[in-house]
């Protein structure tokens, strides 16, 4: 999917939650195109041949347009993050770790002007992140391994006679997690692709078992 495309989903979201009646000179949907050729503009590509784009992005606002969006800042910035994920997805983009949103005031800004500035930074420290199951449950990940299948006492049991007993788990090394399959019968798959071998999960990539999908997400 292309950047035309995402601006469009995006401009249907927002518009779509968030009030016409602010009083702030900046539409969010301009912040969600801004924040989408920011990453287009600053790929790279690492050793293992990725295409690596910023996880940070710091917005700066006028003091107006910034308290104009108080009300919704939270949600704006959720919906902001997530845009970013599902357009890495889509240009099978990397993150070197988790995708922040900050929005800040530049006193020098006038109403209706932003500035963007993004970096890659890698997670910090050891391994942290969870798995969100189709409820909306979140599974902690640590320094133990998770194990996926049909088997009651894997970490995350799930009932489908096309999951294998015992078919992927996640295990944590240095700083990331590892996805493995298993050697299950029909395969793992992230983001739609199926792995082979080992996977590094990157934040916002979907795990497919079966017709059960969970969302990684590193913190």
């Amino acid at each position: 999917m292309g950047l035309q495309s995402f601006e469009r989903g995006l401009e249907r979201m927002v518009e779509g939650v968030f009030s016409r009646g602010s009083h702030s000179s900046i539409r969010p949907v301009e912040l969600g195109r801004r924040l989408l050729r920011e990453m287009d503009d600053h790929r790279s590509v690492d050793v293992r041949g990725r295409r690596i784009v910023p996880n940070q992005f710091h917005f700066q606002l006028s003091a107006r347009d910034h308290a104009a969006f108080a009300d919704i800042d939270e949600a704006l910035v959720t919906e902001l993050a997530e845009t970013a994920r599902e357009y890495a997805r889509s240009e099978h983009y990397h993150f070197m770790g988790p995708v922040t949103i900050d929005l800040d005031v530049d006193n020098s800004l006038k109403p209706g002007r932003f500035v963007i500035e993004s970096r890659m930074k890698e997670s910090g420290g050891g391994g942290v992140g969870s798995l969100v199951l189709p409820s909306g449950e979140r599974i902690a990940l640590g320094g133990r391994v998770i194990t996926i299948g049909r088997l009651p006492d894997c970490s995350i049991p799930v009932n489908d006679p096309n999951v294998s007993r015992r078919h992927t788990e996640v295990r944590p090394v240095g700083s990331s997690f590892v996805l493995v399959d298993l050697g299950s019968t029909n395969g793992t798959k992230v983001n739609g692709m199926r792995i082979n071998g080992e996977h590094v999960l990157n934040d916002g990539d979907i795990v497919s078992v079966g017709s059960t999908h969970l969302r990684f997400e590193a913190s």
